[in-house]
């Protein structure tokens, strides 16, 4: 190895050294010392909780952000990190349910959407956060909360949205890609052995029949008038109005209010500051939960990774022949 490489692995072996030390005296004080590796292992996994604004630790506001598509696609791990972490927020909504203390709830919402049932596991979520613990939700929308972000925006007590903010995208859709033609041209035959006709529908593989197309359009209208309640149950519109836009057309911050999807315009400090004056919550700490990935350790691992992994083109090869994108239902906006 050159010097530089060399000079890269006395830092990580520093770096790992350290993290040791933190994760060991982490593990000393939260748990029992003869717990062993296992409850090393659980600790890494928590929730811990970092105080954005200080206050009244009997009167808290969580802070939760959804930023990204909504999809479950696993957790962060020492190795690597996901951007939305659909486990971990949902556990998010699960502390909060445990907790006497908190006493309201801000999501930030930056998502296009994402999957029609990670979606409605938050909405669940959020819905009984609201019936059994009577706390307002107050939602903060971003650069964009389209779709399934618009979905998990409905519940909410009072939305606020920039001037021009992407919202609506008010539907369901599913895509897949039809390459037969192509494989055609490449001299590439399919050979598929099936149990039923329908067994390989919407694979790619052949264009789907007038009958399965018919079949799916009757799984996206059965979530599509799913998504239309959600809006007409959190919004107190009717279902007329509701259909007048949830065509599918996506709409600026502006126009979601006068179409009585948004509250009021306004950045994610004005809603937190409106949920305070509100509900009597001005002396409340504001806290948002993280886990204890990110730490030391996920430091190490990643520069490890960096420079004794595989490089970037081994990893691009691994993940495209790995993947395997079935079509689904979402609520997504803008899903190629």
């Amino acid at each position: 190895m050159n010097i530089k490489r060399w000079a890269a692995l006395i830092a990580a072996i520093v770096l790992l050294i350290i993290s040791i030390g933190v994760n060991t005296l982490m593990v000393i004080v939260k748990t029992n010392l003869f717990s062993g590796f296992d409850s090393f292992v659980k600790l890494e996994s928590q929730l811990t909780e970092t105080v954005v604004e200080p206050g009244s630790l009997n009167e808290r506001i969580a802070l939760l952000k959804v930023d990204g598509v909504i999809q479950d696609v696993g957790s962060s791990t020492p190795w690597s990190t996901v951007g939305y972490d659909h486990q971990m927020f949902l556990a998010s909504l699960e502390q909060i349910l445990e907790d006497d203390t908190v006493k309201g709830v801000v999501l930030s919402v930056d998502s296009p959407g994402g999957g029609v049932i990670e979606s409605a596991e938050i909405h669940k979520k959020l819905m009984q956060i609201k019936e059994e613990k009577g706390i307002p939700i107050y939602v903060s929308m971003g650069s964009m909360a389209a779709s399934g972000g618009y979905y998990i925006s409905a519940p909410a007590d009072k939305i606020f949205a920039h001037r021009e903010t992407i919202t609506g995208s008010i539907g369901v859709i599913m895509q897949s890609y039809n390459y037969s033609e192509l494989a055609d041209k490449l001299g590439i035959e399919f050979e598929t052995i099936k149990s039923g006709e329908h067994k390989d529908m919407f694979n790619g593989t052949r264009p789907a029949t007038d009958e399965e197309k018919a079949m799916l359009q009757e799984m996206i209208n059965e979530s599509y008038e799913e998504f239309v309640d959600v809006v007409e149950q959190g919004r107190g519109m009717s279902e007329a109005d509701v259909k007048k836009i949830a065509d599918g057309r996506i709409l600026s911050g502006s126009q979601a209010m006068r179409a009585g999807l948004v509250d009021e315009l306004g950045s994610l400090e004005e809603t937190i500051q409106s949920l305070r004056e509100d509900y009597g919550l001005e002396d409340a700490e504001l806290f948002e939960y993280d886990s204890d990935f990110g730490s030391f350790t996920s430091l190490f691992m990643s520069k490890l990774g960096t420079i004794f992994g595989p490089s970037a083109e081994e990893r691009m090869l691994t993940k495209l022949m790995s993947s395997y994108d079935s079509p689904r239902l979402m609520y997504l906006y803008g899903q190629n």
